[in-house]
């Protein structure tokens, strides 16, 4: 099983499964979804967007059960990061994780 990891909100996750799939907003504007390769990426990303922020969750994704596209591309520092270009089908969705913040501020899995 290849898995990357995507941060949303626990009310984007309930409304993902009362209509079947799960679409960002990344989708409509940029037209795929962020995603991070593994756990500690994942981690600098919701420090660097997210700082402070509680009550994200992190979405942990078989790549194998998407239907839809993964592409690897660089981001603007040149860091590689995975990009699903459609919706994420929820049956690729093999864990929902809470991410809890420490007394520093900094979140944790």
């Amino acid at each position: 099983m290849t898995v990357i990891y995507h941060l949303t909100t626990p009310e984007a996750w309930a409304a993902a499964q009362s209509v079947g799939e799960y679409e960002a907003p990344s989708l409509a504007g940029e037209g795929f979804i962020h995603c991070s390769e593994d756990e500690a990426q994942t981690l600098r990303v919701a420090g660097r967007l997210y700082s402070g922020v509680v009550g994200l969750q992190v979405l942990d994704v078989d790549v194998i059960r998407l239907k839809a596209e993964v592409k690897r591309e660089p981001s603007r520092s040149g860091e590689i990061y995975p990009h699903i270009y459609g919706k994420i089908n929820l049956d690729a969705v093999v864990r929902v994780r809470d991410l809890t913040l420490d007394a520093d501020g900094s979140h944790r899995l």
